[in-house]
């Protein structure tokens, strides 16, 4: 029996790998709870993407056995894109067959399908559309191991994957490590999101008889499982709107666990040894919006749901994981199958299916940080430029290259002790150590970088004190652009928008700092200003989707409704849609319920007459809770 490791690529309908802008990203999760980053800092929004895609070559990695084939993407967060049980044929994934972005991450690129590894906050992982380090070792019995690394730059955690398929096993392993190099105590935060197959009858399995319910409205509550208002909640395909279940699985369980198994009883499991105690389902639901996000993210006829794995009991909570730390544990994917569990009585499928998982053979023992690697793909120079820093040790089996081109201004302060100035401004980073060196600074640049580091340290005053020096050294869009969220997030739109009009004028080119400065407009209740705007774009930007959907929004406000009527008749469709957003079925019964109230009151009646005659286009259906579009 053997297991082998290779190089290959996958070939499938994609669109445009997505790219960092320079904007950084000024705001937290949005997500309430203890731990939550105030800032996403350093990263910078990754929106650069559509929706056109051709044929592409994906680098993979190929784990395989005689039972498995395991197809990973290193250069897109290090994602399982298919586990195949090889004596079935059986895809035990939602393999999606496109690869196609959407603004579903926490800096906005995103794609379904597979499992997906996240660190760092409550949200997709900022580096789940990025490389990641990866290389070649192997466990003391030479079994070879698929090892993916990288510094999560906003935690400062360094985080690990050891991956293997033990000779003649039908369980993936996978080790999880995360490492916190420095002193103080860190909010740590992990979730392996799993995306399955959804067929009408499938169900979903864990050893909880209790969840929190998370249902798009800004609740949690306790209720019971599966039974939730009367609804058998283990089988998602019979409830019309998405849903979050955190199952409370018992205190100390030894293996946890969740499934989900086909109308036919065939599926997946995945369990872990104790550390990773959380578990969860989240299912988009049956209704059509929840029909039109499956069909958005990997095309028509793709359902699936997800079960996730996570450090906490729900994903609005962190743990404190203290300083020079390793926290590690070793998950499990693999075929399940049993099929009076999909008709069965639920305490019963469980314990069934619990004691199936504690005689699978599993071996969670770590690989040896001192095996020889050999280097597969390089992500970024981020973890050198942390050890040249001195901020980030030298750590056993994880070898990080050279700092590149994007460090270099960076790695020019270590060596000069001066930050040279690059316009546009140079990425962004985070710790005192780089604050310390900068504390001199006197340039527009130097002084803007020290502005966002004191943001990142949630000191919005001294961030706000070097932006306003940084202007008076000279007057760019960027440091504009920063104020301009100070003042936004202090309630002072006008003030927000007047300085974003500025910057765009400096900067008009760029299509992120146009969406935010209409954004702006629109929040400061100028809408003439906003179309003066959109009237001066070129071609390219004002086609754009998200650009459109904001001009539209802009004529409803100013009273142009058959502008809004032409741009809705015509086909709006934002790329970076985001999840949750119901600004598509706002804005078309908001055009029409104005249309009908001709100048008077939107009562009711009008609200009522709009539904039924003008329904909401399943185009423009992406509602993912009930009181969407009221």
């Amino acid at each position: 029996m053997t297991s082998t490791l290779r190089t290959a690529t996958v070939r499938l309908p994609a669109a445009a790998l997505p790219t960092a802008g320079p904007l950084p990203i000024l705001h937290g999760t949005g997500v309430p709870g203890e731990g939550q980053p105030a800032t996403l800092l350093p990263y910078t929004a990754q929106g650069r993407y559509d929706r056109v895609r051709t044929d592409r070559e994906l680098p993979a990695v190929v784990l395989e056995n005689e039972q498995l084939t395991a197809f990973f993407l290193p250069t897109l967060g290090g994602r399982l894109q298919s586990l195949r049980h090889r004596p079935t044929g059986r895809e035990l994934l939602h393999r999606n067959p496109v690869f196609q972005p959407a603004d579903l991450a926490l800096r906005g690129a995103w794609f379904a399908g597979g499992v997906e590894w996240n660190a760092a906050g409550t949200g997709h992982h900022p580096l789940t559309c990025a490389p990641l380090h990866t290389v070649r070792t192997e466990r003391a019995d030479g079994t070879p191991v698929l090892r993916m690394y990288e510094v999560e730059r906003m935690r400062r955690l360094v985080f690990r994957l050891d991956v293997w398929l033990p000779p003649g096993s039908a369980l993936l392993h996978v080790q999880v490590a995360l490492h916190n190099p420095g002193e103080e105590t860190v909010p740590a935060y992990w979730w392996s999101n799993t995306a399955v197959p959804e067929t009408p009858g499938t169900r979903v399995f864990a050893p909880a008889s209790e969840a929190f319910h998370y249902d798009y409205s800004a609740r949690l509550r306790r209720v019971p499982f599966p039974v939730v208002d009367g609804t058998d909640r283990s089988r998602p395909a019979g409830v019309p709107y998405a849903a979050d279940y955190f199952l409370d699985l018992p205190a100390g369980t030894e293996r946890p666990w969740i499934a989900a198994l086909a109308d036919d009883g065939t599926g997946l499991v995945q369990f872990s040894t104790a550390r990773l105690r959380g578990r969860k389902v989240f299912h988009w639901g049956g209704g059509t919006g929840g029909r039109r996000w499956q069909e958005w993210l990997s095309g028509p006829d793709a359902r699936y749901l997800e079960i996730q794995a996570g450090l906490a009991a729900t994903q609005l909570e962190h743990l404190p994981l203290p300083g020079r730390t390793t926290w590690s544990w070793t998950e499990a994917y693999g075929p399940l199958t049993d099929r009076a569990a999909v008709d069965g009585a639920w305490s019963e499928a469980v314990a069934r299916i619990d004691r199936t998982v504690r005689e699978l053979p599993f071996d969670p023992a770590p690989t040896p940080d001192d095996c020889p690697v050999e280097p597969l793909f390089e992500a970024s120079g981020w973890g050198a430029l942390e050890q040249r820093a001195g901020a980030l040790p030298q750590l056993p089996g994880l070898p990080f290259p050279a700092p590149g081109e994007e460090q270099r201004p960076w790695l020019e302060l270590l060596e000069t002790g001066k930050l040279p100035i690059s316009d546009p401004p140079a990425a962004p980073v985070t710790g005192a150590h780089w604050a310390e060196r900068l504390a001199g600074a006197e340039d527009w640049h130097a002084l803007l970088q020290l502005g966002l580091l004191h943001l990142a340290d949630g000191r919005p005053a001294d961030a706000r004190a070097a932006w306003q020096r940084s202007l008076a050294a000279e007057r760019t869009p960027w440091a504009l652009r920063n104020l301009a969220a100070l003042e936004r997030l202090a309630g002072r739109t006008a003030d927000a928008a007047d300085l974003l009009a500025e910057a765009h004028t400096l900067l008009p080119a760029l299509p992120e700092l146009t969406v935010e400065t209409l954004d702006a407009l629109l929040a400061a209740d100028q809408p003439a200003d906003a179309l003066a705007l959109v009237d001066r774009l070129p071609g390219a930007q004002r086609a754009a989707g998200r650009i459109r959907l904001l001009e539209a929004r802009a004529a409803l406000a100013a009273g142009l409704l058959g502008r809004a009527e032409r741009l809705l008749a015509d086909g709006i469709e934002p790329a970076d849609l985001r999840e949750g957003e119901d600004a598509l079925d706002t804005l078309w019964y908001a055009v029409h319920e104005a249309r009908l109230a001709a100048g008077g009151p939107v009562t009711d009646a009008v609200r009522e007459r709009v539904r039924a005659e003008w329904p909401l286009p399943r185009r423009y259906d992406f509602r993912m809770r009930p009181d969407d579009g009221r």
